[in-house]
């Protein structure tokens, strides 16, 4: 083993390197901070020329490998805690999710058996005992700590479609797909996340098997139309595999009718899902949570903390309302998850998961609960959205800029509007300004399409950001834009 760089032990010279290359980072952590600007603003191309790999034989030394991170990633990467970065549903993170990184990452804890993380696969079980109880549903634990939205909305799809074959008298898993696959839909809004496109393609089913169903002016599903699809999709003698709801689209922040989409899904026995990546940090405001109702209802949920619970990538959940469709993705290995553990009732959580090896994630969520408390935390989840709010009418009264969409959690979108200029002249400036912004390190916007419309976006997930630094961007929105637009 080398000197430099030994393995973390109890030895005296592992303890010895191991508080010396954390000290380093984190003073390293502590300048960034408190680096002015959002972002340095290099280039796709600058950044290619800079940083390149010098792997030699005998290695640097923990020293000076740091001091080359620090360097080459740390200066340059995007601070994601300045007022100005606002783009995408991408949280500061609280300092007490930084402090259990460590934690997490000193043990190293590996979540698919017991007997490889003993003290984190209770405290995993027993927070998603809680998650199942903010929900609605009933006391258990079917339900498992994932990396995000994308996963847990694979594994809520995943038995949506086991379930629809399994009533048929069909086991997937034995036996894999068969039938009319073409026949097989899936329906959610134009809105939802792409992920049920990318994982129905995953699945062997194709994006051909997911139906759209239209939004109303605020970005939700369409009853109307969905009840129209359904009747069509019967019509064609197709048959509906699930419905995925959305509580928290990416860009408007919109929340699905989930109690009337559950009562027409249950008429004729569907799968519901929802997607509650980002509306999920509801289920502990105290101002919003209503916003949720019928979320009990579905069938399994995602949710994800990386987002306006403000943990560190990454760390989602999936739930699942009824156990026994666990059965359905079972497997067992004799080195896991043995017949002989089940039978004592040891909990091996990789027959719950899609991971083997898994992070213990569920850590930064529980110590986050327990710093801030839940007071507290509903606090911050709701300053974002009423945050919105406030941006809101504040861009209604700038003349040079319009509002596009009437907020619904964090996000507002509006567009620089000059007194003439036609729809595509407008909707390539708004592109221009935010890239310009960008790439001068100023700030971070996003740009989205809101029903056709090229806007920009303000994702307000800091708890930390008031009104005063939300005028400061769009003050720099409207200077840029009026630059651009007069040159």
């Amino acid at each position: 083993m080398s000197d430099l760089n030994p393995i973390l032990s109890g030895s005296a010279q592992s303890i010895a390197a191991y508080q010396e290359a954390i000290e380093q980072s984190t003073q390293a952590v502590v300048q960034w901070l408190k680096q002015p600007e959002m972002y340095q603003g290099k280039t796709v191309a600058e950044l290619r020329e800079r940083i390149n790999l010098e792997f030699t034989a005998q290695g640097l030394g923990n020293q000076a490998a740091i001091e080359r991170a620090v360097e080459y990633f740390l200066k340059d990467s995007l601070s994601v805690h300045h007022p100005q970065c606002v783009a995408h549903l991408h949280c500061p993170s609280l300092v007490i999710s930084q402090a259990a990184e460590v934690l997490i990452n000193a043990t190293n804890q590996s979540m698919d058996s017991w007997d490889q993380s003993p003290s984190a696969t209770i405290i995993e079980i027993k927070l998603i005992e809680w998650l199942r109880e903010q929900v609605g549903y009933t006391a258990g634990d079917a339900g498992v700590f994932t990396s995000g939205g994308t996963q847990s909305n694979l594994m809520g799809l995943m038995l949506a479609r086991d379930a629809f074959f399994a009533r048929q008298g069909h086991s997937v898993q034995q036996h894999g797909l068969t039938g009319h696959l073409s026949k097989i839909k899936v329906l959610c809004s134009e809105n939802a996340h792409f992920s049920v496109q990318k994982n129905m393609a995953l699945m062997g089913l194709g994006y051909q098997s997911v139906t759209l169903v239209k939004t109303d002016q605020f970005s939700r599903m369409d009853l109307n139309d969905l009840k129209e699809k359904l009747a069509q999709a019967k019509a064609n003698g197709e048959q509906v595999m699930a419905i995925v709801a959305t509580a928290g689209t990416t860009d408007a922040g919109a929340i699905d009718p989930l109690a009337d989409i559950a009562a027409l899904a249950a008429e004729e026995q569907i799968w519901v899902h929802v997607d509650a990546a980002w509306g999920g940090a509801l289920l502990l405001s105290e101002k919003y949570r209503h916003f949720l109702n019928g979320l009990e209802l579905a069938d399994s949920v995602t949710l994800d903390f990386h987002k306006q619970f403000f943990q560190t990538i990454s760390c989602g959940a999936f739930l699942l309302k009824d156990a026994r469709h666990y059965q359905l993705m079972r497997y067992q290995a004799a080195y896991l998850n043995s017949d002989f553990d089940e039978e004592q009732g040891v909990p091996n959580l990789v027959s719950k998961s899609l991971q083997t090896t898994r992070r213990f994630d569920a850590l930064k969520l529980w110590m986050g609960l327990e710093a801030l408390g839940k007071k507290q935390y509903a606090e911050i989840i709701d300053n974002g959205v009423t945050l919105a709010q406030q941006v809101a009418q504040f861009v209604v009264e700038q003349p040079q800029l319009e509002l596009v969409m009437q907020p619904q959690l964090a996000s507002v979108l509006f567009r620089f509007r000059p007194q003439n200029g036609d729809t595509a002249g407008v909707a390539l400036l708004n592109q221009r300004i935010g890239d310009a912004l960008l790439a001068s390190g100023a700030a971070n916007v996003g740009v989205t399409e809101a029903d056709g419309v090229t806007c920009l976006k303000l994702t307000l997930l800091n708890p930390v950001v008031c009104l005063e630094d939300v005028k400061v961007l769009l003050a720099s929105v409207i200077a840029c834009g009026q630059q651009l637009h007069n040159a």
